[in-house]
């Protein structure tokens, strides 16, 4: 069960039958799709040939039903499943739809409510994938980061979809609809809590107003097709509805489901790579990296070039050690701003090329993040590929009305909000002199 609307009134037995029986039937209780399920999956990286997963409330098993056939190696069986939920009507579709798929070996179903489970019948470190779409809420985000993740075996990866904000000032009728059930927070909230708990970021995902339509459509028209002799349970299930389906017409803009693809961080990770700030010694091994990193010697010269501009900021040009001491990548943040708003600009980031894909790249960038915000500083924007940033919390920085001064992908120019107290500038973003822009 992932539906929003009344989860506070579910200690009324009557009421939780009446939405339930609302609800039978329709593909999805939430708002999804498959190709947003695939999205997501394919964010997670490489999966063993026939991964555990553990779907937590799986609903009538839309997702479970695709994670069984698809995630892992299909040629070898696919994924093993276990799927969750508290309504065994759900979980007599998902069987059924699992026989007649050939999926019935791989799907294994347990009737339990995931909000006030314990989860002590699940063995830690058993599952490669943890997927939650929807669900979360019924613990809080932060509750479920903690409990999930001792489920998760080394390696293993967290799927969950989150209802957020995406306005700096939600307005008085959107928060009167969901301050009293389930608060919502941003972006920058949602990542700081999964970083706060010790989950690196893999990948953040939006989920498109189309994933709402795929919800919200089959069940509007169960409420206006239902016959209206009903008992009173029911007349409040569906008046609930409809005034969840209202607000999303009216206010739908301000907020949405969004996706995070988490891993722990483990002990190991990022300790052969210690970072610090560079010093006067490291200024030569500094632009070697950067030439041997790059085609062209640009971002050796724009380091340079912003050593001797006002723009540079003493402690924020950062490098990663190998282990024998040498520069194994470097990063470094110099002050921009966004409409007048100081903020800071990423750029560039270098890895030897001997040692990209080792992690050295990713350690640097955490390191340089981490003294940013002990620093005080707020918003930090980078240009840069979108399969890469977001594992550091990135988003598009369109999501704030924050624009670059040329044209570029949208996917590419991202923005990270180090301090969500701090009102997000939105306009155009103006970079030092020796950007060139």
């Amino acid at each position: 069960m992932t539906d929003h609307t009344t989860h506070t009134d579910f200690t009324d037995d009557a009421f939780r039958q009446a939405f339930f029986d609302l609800h039978h039937g329709l593909p999805r209780q939430a708002p999804g799709s498959d190709a947003s399920t695939r999205h997501l999956l394919s964010l997670c990286g490489p999966l063993p040939e026939r991964p555990r997963v553990l779907d937590l409330g799986c609903g009538p098993g839309r997702s479970a039903l695709l994670l069984a056939a698809e995630a892992g190696d299909p040629g070898r069986g696919g994924a093993e499943v276990t799927a969750v939920d508290l309504h065994s009507p759900f979980l007599d579709e998902l069987r059924t739809a699992a026989r007649a798929r050939g999926l019935a070996d791989r799907v294994r179903t347990v009737e339990a409510d995931i909000g006030a489970l314990s989860l002590a019948d699940f063995e830690d470190a058993s599952y490669d994938l943890v997927w939650a779409e929807g669900s979360a809420y019924l613990l809080g985000l932060d509750t479920a980061l903690a409990r999930w993740k001792r489920l998760l075996a080394p390696g293993g990866t967290l799927v969950l979809t989150e209802c957020q904000w995406t306005v700096a000032e939600p307005s008085a009728g959107a928060r009167a609809f969901w301050d009293p059930q389930c608060p919502l927070r941003s972006t920058a909230r949602n990542l700081g809590a999964a970083q706060a708990a010790g989950y690196r970021v893999l990948g953040v995902y939006d989920l498109p107003d189309s994933d709402w339509a795929e919800y919200y459509g089959p069940l509007a028209e169960r409420v206006r097709t239902r016959p209206e002799a009903e008992t009173p349970a029911m007349a409040r299930a569906r008046a609930a509805t409809r005034e969840e389906l209202d607000v999303r017409e009216r206010h739908g803009h301000e907020y949405g489901y969004t996706g995070y693809v988490l891993r722990p961080v483990t002990a190991g990770d990022g300790d052969a790579w210690p970072a610090r700030p560079e010093t006067a010694a490291d200024e030569a091994a500094v632009r070697e990296v950067n030439l041997a990193a790059f085609d062209t010697p640009l971002e050796a010269d724009l380091v340079d070039a912003l050593r001797a501009d006002g723009s540079w900021l003493t402690g924020l040009s950062y490098v990663a050690e190998a282990p024998d001491g040498s520069v194994a990548a470097h990063a470094l943040l110099t002050r921009c701003e966004v409409d007048g708003v100081p903020a800071l600009a990423l750029a560039p980031v270098a890895a030897d090329p001997a040692l990209q894909g080792s992690g050295a790249g990713s350690s640097v960038v955490r390191a340089l993040l981490a003294a940013a915000k002990e620093r005080g500083e707020s918003l930090v924007l980078v240009l840069g590929h979108p399969a890469y940033y977001p594992r550091f919390g990135f988003v598009p920085a369109s999501h704030f009305g924050i624009r670059a001064p040329f044209e570029v992908p949208d996917e590419a120019m991202m923005a990270l909000v180090l301090d969500d107290s701090v009102p997000v500038p939105a306009g155009t973003i103006a970079y030092p002199a020796p950007f060139g822009v």
